[in-house]
């Protein structure tokens, strides 16, 4: 059993490094705009281009390789996210830095789903919540370390030297995959069309607008949650990248914590607490605005309930359709991206229309609620199931 949780922590290194390379782009956009010689607009194309990637390969992908060895295919999506890491570093143009941008948005999915469902195999079911809590902390971490090491070290040195670092580190990361992680067979030979039909079953249909709802409103938030704090609370620049450290740090705590909560509760009533935390803390905070300690107060609160739920959702997931966990663990997050890419249009589109941040926790605030009903009918329906088959 320790040998499995140490596994399990190699996973999360292995997420961290891939979800660097998605979330760090962000922060030195400007940087690879004027390396490669085009608008910061163009630039933004290589976010879009690596989300989509993500979106519509992960599923196919996962389908593809159903019944492979789920080590072997870890390892395969791996060496894939090498080989798009050592193009990023060296392309020397936009299209083939686009081509890159897929290469590692299809290989990073891949990389996130299968771990989650090797953690699902490798650990018994009330260790579920933990071991999925520490795989999405790799995540979290990503942004808490990578994104703020990556935009230190494209100051220092170059954007392209990132890519290099991330590279060879996932090297080190296959390896001891290699060595270290046992053999996990690939999912019992079910038809395509079987898990299509479970995917499309009432009770995953609503649990993924869970994750469409909730990850909408995160985005209309978080894409401006600086200038939030800056017009809003009256935050400086070098404060809000200290508040942002400090979210993050408290967001990958919460993360582990969610973790253990959904083993004691169990994940549907652990999702359906955090959840309505997390929208109570946006509705809250525009009436609170007028004071920066409460308002910071609720926006810690909001990253707690955030974080927390992540666990909570993924095991909701695996529990539902447990012999098509990866399938719809990457229809999962191909929704999940999704519902970020329209959060972030919707509140480009509220702040466009009321020249003003104030009203972003409201909008995001509605689409959380939606998150919420749909996770109610989910459980409901989940229920009836069980009595159904009693």
């Amino acid at each position: 059993m320790k040998t499995n949780a140490f596994a399990i922590y190699i996973l999360a290194i292995g997420v961290f490094f891939t979800a660097t390379s998605e979330l760090v782009v962000s922060g030195i956009l400007p940087l690879i705009a004027k390396d490669v010689n085009i608008t910061l607009a163009v630039a933004g194309q290589l976010i879009t281009a690596y989300s989509l990637s993500f979106a519509v390969a992960t599923p196919l992908l996962i389908v593809l390789t159903s019944r492979a060895n789920r080590k072997l295919v870890l390892v395969g999506s791996l060496v894939f996210f090498i080989a798009g890491s050592a193009l990023s570093a060296y392309s020397p143009n936009l299209e083939t830095l686009l081509a890159a941008r897929v290469v590692l948005g299809a290989s990073s999915g891949m990389f996130l789903v299968v771990s989650l469902g090797i953690a699902a195999k490798l650990v018994p079911a009330d260790k579920l919540g933990r071991s999925i809590g520490t795989i999405i902390l790799g995540f979290s971490s990503s942004m808490v370390l990578g994104v703020p090491l990556g935009i230190a070290i494209a100051d220092w040195w170059n954007w392209r030297v990132i890519f290099i670092l991330l590279g060879a580190l996932s090297v080190l990361a296959g390896v001891a995959i290699v060595r270290l992680l046992p053999d996990v067979e690939g999912d019992d030979p079910v038809p395509i069309s079987r898990q299509l039909k479970q995917a499309g079953h009432a009770v995953i249909l609503f649990a993924l607008f869970i994750s469409l709802f909730r990850e909408g409103g995160n985005s209309v938030f978080l894409t401006y949650i600086s200038p939030y704090m800056q017009q809003l609370l009256g935050f400086e620049t070098a404060d809000i990248a200290f508040m942002m450290l400090a979210l993050g740090v408290i967001g990958a705590f919460a993360s582990r914590l969610g973790g253990s909560i959904v083993d004691r509760w169990g994940a549907s009533r652990a999702l359906g607490v955090f959840i309505s935390i997390h929208l109570l803390a946006l509705a809250l905070l525009p009436f609170l605005s007028f004071s920066t300690p409460l308002a910071v107060g609720l926006i810690v609160i909001m990253f707690i309930a955030l974080f927390a739920s992540g666990p909570a959702v993924q095991s909701y997931m695996i529990q539902q359709a447990p012999k098509s966990a990866n399938f719809v663990l990457s229809l999962n997050t191909s929704v999940i991206h999704l519902g970020i890419a329209g959060g972030a249009g919707a509140g480009g589109y509220l702040v466009s229309g009321t020249a003003t941040l104030q009203y972003h926790p409201w909008l995001a605030a509605g689409l959380v609620a939606l998150g919420l009903i749909a996770a109610q009918i989910s459980f409901a329906l989940g229920r009836k199931n069980v009595r159904n088959t009693e």
